[in-house]
């Protein structure tokens, strides 16, 4: 099940004003140029920002996300009509071929459980069309990110337009590795309505994660470092034979 602030609709309507900076994506979109894609299937596409810079380039692109609220903001924005979008997940999707699937952002270690990530593997190799890729990202567990998750380094006050102001922070719950638990807090300021998103992230070392995609079938063709965050993004391209 999708984390809070993507399945209220409160929190869906405002996430993309909230995180407005997604250089983060600059590097997919240039993997798409590189690996000549022209079908692009994007697990956990959220409100749609990176499947929409894509369909705006031209490319063919089906996303998929299982939170109903986030995929309804995806589908009210302009040019939503070239993506065909789909509520539900990597297990259960129609028969496809892409070029390229790709979990932008913390997609890949959402999937927390063993089996979910395995169905997530498989389900996304079927729906890949033969030499097709399978690009995704996760955090280094060696950085151990999570230690800078608290109050004082994320406390932000936003102002905006037609919102008013929203206050957000996020606090650490638990570290049990590889799964870490935290929490986001959302203080809406015209009515004074609080609402928390609790979220359990998976941190998979480099071994970890090739193991798994060989056993699903992949030939695990690089792993990368995020140009925008080096040395704290594993970043795998994986090949369906």
């Amino acid at each position: 099940m999708a984390d809070e602030c993507f399945r209220h609709p409160r929190l869906a309507a405002i996430l993309d004003q909230l995180d407005p900076d997604r250089s983060d994506l600059d590097v997919y979109v240039r993997m798409t140029d590189e690996f000549e894609a022209r079908q692009v299937l994007d697990i956990g596409c959220g409100t749609g920002v990176f499947a929409l810079l894509l369909a705006d380039r031209g490319i063919e692109v089906v996303g998929v996300d299982p939170a109903r609220a986030s995929v309804d903001v995806a589908r009210g924005k302009p040019g939503s009509e070239r993506v065909r979008w789909i509520c539900g997940d990597a297990t259960t999707l129609p028969p496809l071929r892409a070029d390229l699937a790709t979990m932008t952002a913390n997609v890949a270690q959402a999937i927390a459980g063993p089996q979910a990530w395995r169905k997530t593997l498989r389900g996304v190799y079927e729906s890949l069309r033969p030499g097709g890729r399978l690009v995704f990202e996760t955090r280094n567990p060696a950085r151990r990110a999570w230690e800078e998750w608290n109050r004082e380094a994320s406390h932000t006050v936003t102002e905006l337009p037609g919102v008013g102001a929203v206050e957000s922070w996020v606090q650490l719950i638990e570290v049990s590795e590889p799964l870490v638990t935290f929490r986001w807090t959302y203080v809406f300021g015209a009515d004074g309505q609080v609402l928390t998103s609790d979220s359990t992230l998976r941190f998979r070392g480099r071994r970890e994660v090739e193991a798994e995609l060989t056993a699903q079938g992949y030939v695990v063709e690089d792993v990368r470092d995020a140009p925008d965050r080096p040395g704290r993004e594993l970043v795998f391209v994986a090949r369906r034979p």
